[in-house]
């Protein structure tokens, strides 16, 4: 280096490889991810996805500008995650943070840009900024638009679709209170998830088609509104009746059962397990016993829930499931409202009460579909129990809480189910299975029962001859509650969302859960990967803070001062020794 500096062109040299250097490495990016969740690094199946995309993909961020604390932190971790698509994607994806209608001075221009964003699903949220003089309300918008060409825009929800609470005494507090920041920090989590999902959907050239199922007493009515708009997003829609012919698997990717009401013949289950024997995939919300707020209300005292009698125990036992024929209760649960009596003017005064027959639900296994998600809700399930079935893998994907029961059939539906201390003892079980995800080769009911006759009606009727075995492996997902993914309807503005009570407020994860289940069936894209993803939120402890305040500012501001005090009193002590001064 010093022969080269002497030189009498050395620096022009040296300047030479310097930006020859400096270019080069533009081109090469190496980033390691150290954290233990690995909360930097995407999966395999979201870089596969980008390194294809080969045509402009826009993304619009609107959860930006003056945000509280948590918001901006999603909002950064939002920024960060786009910048690696971007990155990875050959600068396709191309990403812009702005407010919309930031710079209307219209008020009505105003509105109706923001009504035309929500009805393409961008959600708004009103948030209460405390100071210590005054509070504000301030817009926010934690939304996000993903476009792709000339196809309709995909919105997303930057929010966790999972509400974290904290401690909670199901008998004497009076509601759950929400931890934020771990709210906010589930939210993180799902990011890469719910955009590479979006990007997914946007450029695939194969839509996935979903048929419901009919023919057995499903319902046809505004209680499945939600349903259908909810699959025709996303997934060609189709209706299928059961009574007309044989389901087939080439046509469609997945059948929908919906709370049948009346018998399934042996020539309806023989449909059904041929279309599982040659690829085909069903999700089933069975309602096995009849039980309905409305007869419990009309009644006024209480009300026999009894069996359907739907005939298909045996069916789903040999794919390894058991419905039970009880009502599963849970003390951690939502509540109905009810009339405890009459104000002065006579008018009905209602109050809310916890109604166990509705019991919370949530993932207590690492399964892909129900992970990160927030509590499901449903009206009047039932317990399921796993069955032996070769090659056939069972995964929860919802249950009950820790103080559960169940009711045996017939069981007595009351307005006041726990009458006494002693009732309560009797919420003894944990995690009772609402919902099972099967998964392998599926052997046919009909295997060791199918004649000759049986045989050739079938080959003659599909073209496709009878199958004992599954042809490949496949999987289903069986449900104990049909109200799951059935919406209530408001005398005032119609049909409900599915998840959410009349007069409660709030929308439960049903949604959530029934598109993820439908996604998790059709997709084989591996993006259910992400959905895992965990990031652990490392809080301080807010109480070891307020206790140890003062101890933690004196060693944060004096010690330090003392320490520089000392180490210059002995810098000057041996100056004076060695130099005498």
């Amino acid at each position: 280096m010093q022969k080269l500096l002497q030189h009498k062109y050395g620096w022009a040299a040296l300047l030479i490889v310097l930006i020859t250097a400096v270019y080069l490495s533009a081109g090469i990016t190496f980033r390691a991810d150290l954290t233990e969740d690995k909360r930097y690094s995407l999966t395999d199946a979201t870089k596969q996805l980008l390194s294809n995309v080969d045509t402009v993909i826009e993304i619009d961020v609107f959860l930006t500008g003056n945000l509280p604390a948590d918001y901006k932190k999603l909002s950064v971790a939002t920024k960060e995650l786009l910048e690696d698509f971007s990155s990875l994607s050959g600068n396709l994806v191309r990403v812009k943070f702005e407010k919309p209608g930031e710079g209307l001075s219209n008020d009505t221009a105003k509105a109706m840009l923001y009504d035309s964003l929500a009805r393409l699903g961008v959600v708004f949220e009103r948030a209460e900024i405390t100071n210590t003089d005054e509070s504000t309300s301030q817009l926010i918008i934690p939304s996000a638009l993903v476009k792709y060409g000339n196809r309709k825009p995909i919105s997303i929800d930057l929010r966790s679709s999972r509400r974290v609470f904290k401690q909670y005494n199901v008998v004497n507090d009076v509601e759950p209170q929400e931890d934020k920041e771990a709210t906010r920090n589930a939210a993180e989590a799902l990011l890469e998830y719910k955009f590479a999902n979006a990007i997914d959907k946007l450029t695939r050239e194969y839509i996935p088609t979903i048929a419901y199922l009919v023919g057995n007493g499903e319902p046809i009515d505004m209680k499945i509104n939600d349903l259908g708009e909810s699959l025709r997003n996303d997934y060609r829609l189709a209706v299928f009746d059961l009574k007309q012919g044989y389901p087939d698997p080439a046509l469609i990717d997945a059948l929908v059962i919906v709370k049948p009401t009346t018998v399934f013949t042996e020539e309806d289950k023989l449909k059904l397990d041929q279309y599982v024997m040659n690829g085909g995939k069903i999700i089933w919300f069975i309602d096995k016993l009849h039980a309905e707020l409305d007869s419990l209300m009309r009644s006024q005292a209480e009300y026999t829930a009894y069996d359907r009698g739907l005939d298909i125990d045996d069916l789903l036992f040999k794919y390894g499931v058991r419905i039970n024929g009880d009502l599963l209760q849970d003390l951690n649960c939502s509540k109905i409202p009810i009339v405890v009596g009459r104000n002065p003017d006579g008018s009905p005064n209602m109050q809310r009460v916890p109604w166990p027959y509705y019991p919370f639900l949530s993932s207590k296994t690492n399964n892909p579909v129900s992970k990160n998600l927030d509590r499901v809700l449903p009206i009047f399930p039932s317990s399921i129990d796993t069955v032996k079935a070769p090659g056939i893998q069972k995964t929860i994907l919802l249950a009950s809480d820790t103080n559960s029961r169940s009711v045996s059939s017939p069981a007595l539906v009351t307005i006041n189910s726990v009458k006494s201390e002693e009732d309560l003892f009797s919420f003894n079980r944990s995690y009772v299975p609402v919902a099972v995800l099967l998964e392998g080769k599926f052997q046919s009911l009909f295997a060791n029962r199918a004649g000759a006759d049986l045989m050739d009606s079938v080959q003659r009727v599909t073209g496709r001859p009878f199958q004992r075995l599954a042809v490949k492996e496949g999987k289903q997902i069986v449900v104990s509650d049909a109200d799951i993914v059935t919406n209530a309807i408001s005398n005032t503005t119609g049909p409900l969302p599915m998840g959410e009570l009349p007069f409660e407020g709030y929308r439960f994860a049903n949604r959530e859960f029934f598109l993820n289940c439908i996604d998790y069936l059709v997709s084989n894209n591996g993006l259910f990967e992400s959905r895992n993803k965990t990031i652990v939120l490392r809080l301080l402890d807010k109480e070891k803070i307020t206790a140890q305040k003062t101890t933690w500012q004196f060693l944060n501001i004096v010690t330090p001062l003392l320490i520089l005090a000392i180490a210059g009193g002995i810098i000057q002590w041996r100056r004076k020794k060695k130099y005498g001064i």
